[in-house]
């Protein structure tokens, strides 16, 4: 049928065509397309404030690792052995001298050595974390460089190098490092609003600006920093570097504690504030990850720390710490075992003196969580002197005279003169008074001795007003040392 005969169809309402109902039905339309356009535009408005915020965090956080690898090259790269951070690894931990006073005084001429060296075991698995402290005088090989102490290889060949050096002293494969600048890196301290530490004796270093009283307190950076660097608050006890070693140990054990205790804020804002003072390999996930696994971690049960074993030498003109082999050995199989690198809190002869004691993890099952104990004067170190009476028991001319210039060189008031007799075929280290044990650990491991016993008065022959803590009797194991 054409069109023009197809019947019209009828409206049954003709008044829908009017121009009232078109313009009410236009006007509808028109609202709700405007109504679809702000929702579009609201939808869009958000998704730029996403983008932004996305593109933001990404420049927050590649800025913040860009400025914790800044410094790494490729040397020290090639000097780690790669592996996982959801295992047991190694990490070298390196303190340099590049403090703002050098710089400004331009004492350092360009050239840093490595003040303080820690090789750390972490086990994220356990939460456990291992500090053993490498005496920064220790005598190594460096082959065309010739016999050196150990801090030496950072001047010679940057950090790769000490890593290498320390890899091999240790017999283990390094694989992370971080360096510390101890004058940036104690801020994130206050950042965190403080550390807690269990202070054991009064502590006077002018020269480190240290003076804290013994006893349980909360110390700011400025305090912390001083502790990390004091040396001569402890004279008294000789080999002050000892002692700064096992506070160092305390000081970042306190931090981690702190800093793992806080909120994921916390913790993004502390390692954004430790980027400007620590140069690692670790990737920020890493870091990230590592806070994460290590959430809850507390040092007087997942911190386990010690020194490692030497014995002052004088070699060619200088002294120099040597590493007594066989304890060193059997310190790192332990340390290798995930044990605690002391067998018993009697092996470490700082605890009652500085630092915090370590947690001592033994593969029996004995051991225990570390004790902080008394504060103050308890404990077996508490003497305050530091009077060593030398005497010589071997015959030997000038052993004596030798062996009291040693101890006064690090920092023993002492007085030599001859023994009864000079018959004695093996040294005796010797505490006057059981208060004094502490101190005579200390110098016996000065000399590479053990102490030998306890008097309960100085012996005859003691100098008219001389009080001796500690009685040091050579024998003639003594004179081809000396």
């Amino acid at each position: 049928m054409s069109q023009k005969n197809r019947p019209q169809r009828q409206l049954s309402n003709a008044s829908s065509l009017s121009r009232e109902r078109s313009a009410n039905r236009y006007v509808t339309k028109r609202h709700q397309q405007k109504r679809r356009r702000g929702v579009k535009g609201v939808l869009v408005g958000v998704g730029v404030v996403a983008a932004c915020a996305v593109v933001g965090l990404a420049i927050y956080l590649g800025t913040i690792q860009s400025r914790l690898s800044a410094g790494v090259d490729s040397g020290l790269l090639s000097s780690l052995t790669r592996t996982t951070v959801t295992k047991p690894f190694y990490m070298l931990l390196l303190g340099t001298d590049k403090s703002a006073e050098r710089e400004e005084t331009g004492s350092t001429d360009g050239v840093y050595r490595s003040d303080s060296i820690m090789l750390a075991r972490i086990d994220p698995a356990s939460k456990e974390v291992t500090l053993v402290s490498i005496e920064r005088d220790i005598l190594v090989d460096m082959g065309d460089h010739g016999e050196q102490k150990v801090n030496a290889a950072y001047t010679i060949g940057g950090a790769g190098y000490e890593v290498d050096m320390v890899s091999k002293l240790a017999g283990v494969d390094i694989s992370h490092y971080a360096e510390i600048n101890f004058d940036e890196f104690v801020k994130v301290v206050d950042t965190i609003g403080g550390i807690d530490v269990d202070i054991k004796i009064d502590l006077d270093d002018d020269l480190a600006g240290l003076h804290l009283k013994a006893g349980r307190q909360t110390i700011n950076g400025e305090q912390a920093l001083a502790l990390c660097r004091a040396r001569h608050a402890y004279d008294n006890y000789g080999g002050g570097d000892y002692y700064r070693t096992a506070n160092q140990r305390m000081v970042i054990g306190a931090i981690l504690k702190k800093i793992l205790a806080s909120s994921p804020a916390t913790i993004a804002a502390s390692v954004n504030q430790l980027a400007g003072s620590v140069t690692t390999d670790l990737s920020l996930t890493d870091i990230l990850s590592l806070a994460g696994s290590f959430r809850g971690f507390d040092p007087s049960t997942n911190l386990m720390s010690g020194l490692t074993p030497t014995e002052s030498k004088y070699i060619n003109g200088g002294w120099y710490d040597v590493i007594k082999e066989d304890e060193w050995r059997t310190m790192m199989e332990r340390v290798n075992a995930g044990l605690s690198p002391y067998a018993s809190e009697d092996d470490d002869f700082t605890r009652d003196v500085a630092g915090s004691s370590s947690a001592i993890k033994n593969d029996d099952g004995t051991g225990s969580s570390s004790s902080s104990g008394a504060s103050g004067t308890s404990g077996s170190t508490s003497a305050t002197g530091g009077t060593v009476l030398v005497m010589n028991g071997a015959g030997v001319n000038g052993l004596a005279g030798s062996v009291a210039t040693s101890l006064r060189s690090a920092g023993y008031t002492c007085e030599a003169v001859s023994a009864d007799t000079f018959d004695h075929s093996t040294t005796e280290v010797l505490a006057v008074g059981n208060g004094n044990q502490g101190l005579a650990l200390a110098v016996a491991d000065r000399l590479g001795l053990s102490v030998t016993g306890v008097l309960t008065a100085a012996p005859s022959g003691t100098p008219e007003g001389f009080d001796p803590a500690v009685v040091v009797i050579l024998g003639q194991d003594m004179a081809d040392k000396y």
